[in-house]
């Protein structure tokens, strides 16, 4: 049984009380705090303090489990030990099937056993059973445990600082694939699709120091999904911008409005296309694979292990940012005169040194690393509706010709009304971009403290 206060000030602070069966009541986490280093299983843990406000507060039964233990012991090279619990969630208002798999043992066995279950079962890790527990009480969805960009503690090693950004990115993503449906909207393409650019971008800049055959397999795995991703969110952008500009625009022209129905077609199938995905057996062996990495750290069985492994992530991190700093300033020596595809290698940069300086912002916290943040995110978000209209360009195109399955297609005239539409946006586009350039060029890179 799961115990809270009436206004939930447990689950607030992300605790809840948990008592089996007559035994005494005990404090534990159902949501890790932010500045614990992931690791596989989180948060099961017990706390050592409530609320200062919770003696005040009486508890009260929030959601009962109740169901059947099964433990088992594998022989094996070494010994693994599988609890499983099956059974329902209750609560005053309603009820669900609940079921968790713990695997405890050797990591190498542990793991191995995990990517074979994964091959047949639907098998990922996940919410803690309390937290399930408390949001069907206040029916809500589970709450995530890790959100938005990773967050590396001051004076962490830069291993340390690869495996809590590689845990904390796998957990967003765990978190966003469910609500990758048309029904659900787009923002779980979206948050997916950023969180694991993170993540390559991380294995990218880290690489010199990780280099080994399972973070390239990992990476190529991380690969496939993006293109899965791509064409579900292309579609999310144009039809949320210039496809309702569009619209709005030319009132109701029937060409229009095929164009429309064409380019919905097209998200449709892409959504389909991605949720295969996602449901299939890649993808949980592409998440077990990164908590592999995780656990085992590979890199460390090279002959000769980078030395860089151990220093501070501030050194390390700083000549990082320094070099994509410099690549980036010299890139846009000559802004005014790019082209749109140097533009778009301009965005592109930007968006590089963004993801790494997300990993080390926290080492130097303050606002000349906010402001600094702040304007290259302008910069990247300027430069990026120039992108937005130039892939527009190219999807419109692409709905002159039938998709797989005779969907339907544009007719010539509207698809060139859209384009002449993109082609119109770009000039202000582009000179919000040099604008926003002018102020990053003046930010002092926060790197640079002492």
């Amino acid at each position: 049984m799961w115990l809270d206060s009436a206004d939930g000030l447990l689950a607030a602070n992300g605790l809840v009380l948990e008592q089996a069966g007559r035994a005494m009541p005990w404090l534990r986490r159902c949501l890790p705090k932010a500045t614990t280093p992931w690791c596989p299983g989180q948060p099961a843990a017990a706390e050592d303090s409530a609320p200062d406000s919770w003696e005040a507060q009486i508890p009260v039964p929030m959601a009962a489990f109740t169901g059947r233990r099964s433990l088992l012991t594998l022989q094996g090279q070494a010994p693994l030990e599988l609890d499983l619990l099956q059974g329902r969630l209750r609560t005053v208002a309603s009820e669900a099937p609940a079921a968790r798999l713990r695997l405890t043992g050797d990591a190498t066995e542990v793991l191995g056993l995990a990517q074979a279950l994964t091959a047949d079962l639907p098998l990922l890790p996940s919410p803690d059973l309390a937290e399930a527990a408390l949001g069907l009480a206040r029916l809500r969805p589970p709450r995530a445990r890790r959100k938005g960009a990773p967050d590396v503690q001051p004076g962490s090693s830069m291993e340390a600082a690869l495996l809590a950004v590689t845990g904390h990115l796998l957990e967003v993503m765990l978190q966003h694939a469910p609500g990758c449906t048309l029904q659900a909207g787009p923002e779980g393409v979206h948050q997916l699709r950023v969180a694991l650019r993170r993540l390559r971008s991380a294995l990218r800049n880290f690489r010199p120091l990780i280099g080994c055959p399972e973070v390239d397999a990992f990476d190529k795995s991380l690969a496939r999904l993006a293109r899965h991703l791509g064409p579900a969110r292309d579609w999310d952008v144009f039809l949320a911008g210039l496809g309702a500009e569009l619209a709005t625009a030319v009132g109701q022209d029937q060409r229009c409005a095929q164009l429309l129905r064409a380019a919905e077609a097209r998200r449709l199938a892409a959504y389909t296309a991605l949720r295969e995905a996602l449901d299939g057996p890649a993808f949980r062996q592409m998440i077990m694979a990164g908590i592999a990495l995780v656990a085992l750290r590979p890199w460390r069985e090279a002959e000769t292990p980078a030395p860089a492994l151990d220093l501070p992530a501030e050194a390390h991190g700083s000549a990082l940012l320094q070099r994509r700093w410099q690549k980036l300033r010299k890139q846009g020596e000559e802004i005014e005169a790019l082209d749109a595809e140097a533009l778009h290698e301009l965005r592109l940069a930007c968006k590089r040194l963004r993801y790494v300086a997300e990993i080390f912002t926290p080492l130097w916290p303050g606002k000349t690393a906010r402001r600094f943040m702040a304007r290259l995110a302008g910069v990247q978000e300027a430069l990026g509706q120039a992108n937005d209209m130039a892939v527009a360009r190219g999807l419109v195109a692409s709905l002159l010709v039938g998709a797989p399955g005779n969907g339907p297609v544009a007719t010539p005239c509207a698809v060139g009304l859209a384009e002449g539409f993109a082609l119109g946006r770009l000039g202000d586009t582009r000179q919000a971009g040099l604008e926003t350039w002018e102020k990053l060029m003046d930010a002092r890179p926060f790197w640079h403290q002492a």
